[in-house]
Order: C-alpha cells, then sequence, then structure tokens
C-alpha cells in the first residue's frame, strides 16, 4: 500500500524530510489558490520532484480540494484548474478530478471534461452516492485507479457497512481479489485502513498528531515493534493539554512501558529533551531557547535539551518515520479482502 503524506506543515524542512525520505505527498490546488504560504510550498515540492525525476519512490498527488472550498461556500473554476495540471503535468504522479460536493452528475461532466481536455485524472466515487456512478466509473473498463471520498467525518460504523458493501460486491472479484486499484481520501482510521486492499490512502494523522503534543508508537510484542495493529498515541509535550488524559502522557505511564517508549524514541535518532517552566510578567521579553507556554504569555518555556517534547517539527518527523515503517509492513497489493465481524473498535 502507498501511504501519501497530507495535511499542512508551517515548517518547510518537515517537507523536505518526506522528500529525503523517499515518501508520496498529497497537496490541495485550492489551499494553493487560497493561502500564499501553500502556492509557496506547492511550487517547491513541484520543483523538488522535478530535481528527483528518476525516483520512482518520490509520489506528488493533486487534489482538487473540493471539499475545502464548498465547506467555505466557494467553488473552483475547473478551466483554471486543467490549465494548472496542464503547465505541472510532468510533475504529478496523480491528480483527482474536480468532484461537486452533491452533485454527482456534475462531478461526471467534470470528468469527461478533464478527459476532453487531454487529461487521465483520477475519478471519485464518494460516500452516499448512486452505485450508478461506480459502475459507470470502472464496469466500462476504462478507469485501473480510483478513488473514494466523502469519509472524513462519517460514523464509523456505518462507513465500514458501506465499504464492505463496496469491496465484496464492486470492487473485488468472488475470491475478494481486487478489480481495480483504489484510492482512500483523508484516511485517519488506522482500523478501516487495514480491513480493505488499498491500492493507496492519504493522511494527515501525522501531523495532527503532533500539534497534540502526540506521537504514534508501535505495539511492542515478543521484543518486536508491531505494526499490523493501531499504534498507541502517546502525548510527549511538556505542554500538552492532554498531559494527563487517559493516563497516556508519558510522564503518566508505569516505568516499564515508559522505558518502552523511550527505546523507540532513540531507535529513531530522537530524545524526549528537557524543559523548564517558569512564570513572568506581561512585560517579559522572550530570550534565547524560549517560547511562550501560554495564551497570555504569563509562563515561558525554557528549552534545555531540544527533543521531541518541546519542538513540534520533531514530532512531526517521527510520527513521518512511523507511517513509513507502516507503509512497509503492508502486504503486497493485491491482497484478498474477507470480510470480517465488526469489531477491534469500530
Amino acid at each position: 500500500m502507498n501511504l501519501y503524506f497530507a495535511g499542512d506543515s508551517y515548517c518547510w524542512d518537515v517537507w523536505q524530510f518526506l522528500f529525503s525520505s523517499l515518501s508520496s505527498i498529497l497537496q490541495s490546488y485550492y489551499y494553493a489558490l487560497e493561502s500564499k504560504h501553500s502556492a509557496y510550498r506547492l511550487e517547491r515540492l513541484i520543483k523538488l520532484r522535478k530535481q528527483k525525476m528518476n525516483s520512482n519512490k518520490i509520489n506528488l498527488f493533486l487534489d482538487s480540494g473540493a471539499f475545502s472550498a464548498w465547506s467555505k461556500g466557494e467553488q473552483i473554476d475547473i478551466d483554471k484548474y486543467i490549465e494548472f495540471i496542464k503547465n505541472k503535468q510532468r510533475y504529478l504522479s496523480h491528480y483527482a478530478n474536480l468532484d461537486v460536493i452533491g452533485d454527482s452528475e456534475q462531478t461526471w461532466k467534470n470528468q469527461k471534461k478533464m478527459e476532453a481536455a487531454g487529461l487521465n485524472p483520477m475519478p471519485c466515487f464518494h460516500f452516499g452516492e448512486d452505485l450508478k456512478y461506480l459502475t459507470n466509473y470502472y464496469l466500462i473498463g476504462k478507469y485501473a485507479y480510483i478513488a473514494l471520498g466523502g469519509m472524513v467525518g462519517r460514523n464509523s460504523k456505518e462507513l465500514v457497512q458501506w465499504l464492505d458493501n463496496l469491496f465484496s460486491n464492486y470492487l473485488c472479484d468472488k475470491e475478494g481479489n481486487p478489480k481495480i486499484k483504489v484510492h482512500g481520501f483523508g484516511m485517519t482510521s488506522f482500523n478501516i485502513m487495514f480491513r480493505y486492499p488499498w491500492f493507496s490512502v492519504d493522511s494527515t494523522s501525522w501531523s495532527i498528531c503532533g500539534r497534540m503534543g502526540g506521537i504514534y508508537v508501535p505495539r511492542y510484542e515478543k521484543e518486536d515493534w508491531i505494526y499490523n495493529s493501531p499504534p498507541d498515541k502517546i502525548f510527549v509535550s511538556s505542554q500538552s493539554p492532554n498531559k494527563f488524559n487517559e493516563g497516556k502522557h508519558i510522564e503518566t505511564l508505569s516505568s516499564n512501558i515508559r522505558n518502552h517508549i523511550l527505546n523507540y524514541i532513540h531507535s529513531k535518532g530522537y530524545k524526549l529533551g528537557k524543559t523548564e517552566n517558569k512564570n513572568v510578567d506581561k512585560q517579559y521579553k522572550l530570550k534565547k531557547n524560549e517560547k511562550w507556554a501560554n495564551k497570555e504569555k504569563t509562563k515561558i518555556e525554557i528549552v534545555i535539551e531540544k527533543g521531541i517534547g518541546n519542538d513540534y517539527k520533531l514530532r512531526d518527523e517521527i510520527n513521518i518515520l512511523y507511517f513509513l515503517d507502516l507503509e512497509k509492513s503492508f502486504s503486497k497489493w493485491p491482497w484478498q479482502f474477507k470480510m470480517k465481524k465488526l469489531g477491534f473498535g469500530i
């Protein structure tokens, strides 16, 4: 399975780290239009892709960002989207159709319009859409690779029932062998990621988890790290709002489990770091290796030793390494889909 890193990070070093790790990245056309920062990042990523054209392990996937535009009451101009892709097509591994949220017929028309313009966009079928659009997409025999979308924020049980139906009755043959490559947009559920024979997925979890002060740590069994089940989310930030929530902050764990977590952190070349907090008055001016520890600017965090506990960029990096290890652990596609009972937290 190919895993695309989606989402946002305001640190360019993190994106360079992604490319140096020979990983795959998904970026939004809409956000490139709306944000100078996102536009700058996308152009630099395309430039890096251009420099590494000989590497078949680096992929850049362009999503239209239609859902983001729709959520803000805006629309994307399809002609400008087509023009942008034509100018950058050589450096894009894949690009998605401009889907129209809530209008399956217009989404299909956009697919045909982009094809008429000489492009080969990835078709997308959304949660809740009429199945005739799914069958139109692949029974014609033209499409070898499609995407499933509209899954973000859906009830897990409802989503599993929908996906079970698609994979067992449409996307796989009677033996469960995939008949087509399928990409899962916005795959934040590890359980659903493991359940189906996806060819690829994209996720923002690596970045969101780090912003919340956490890292992903694989399960530890029989003196080995296990990647075939959901990881533990361990909060490590000294300023994490979840510091004492559910016993998942590293400071609240037993010494045995804490040592296992630290061993994992050290094995990836990182440290937890050391931080000292100090109350100050509102007129205080920050010094080197200091940052505000609250919104009121009455407490500072003094970085004594840099590490994942006091640097979100390092948390991004170690989470990236987790997902790269997870990607390597998956069985080579295609593998058979076997219907399972609902369980494991779904």
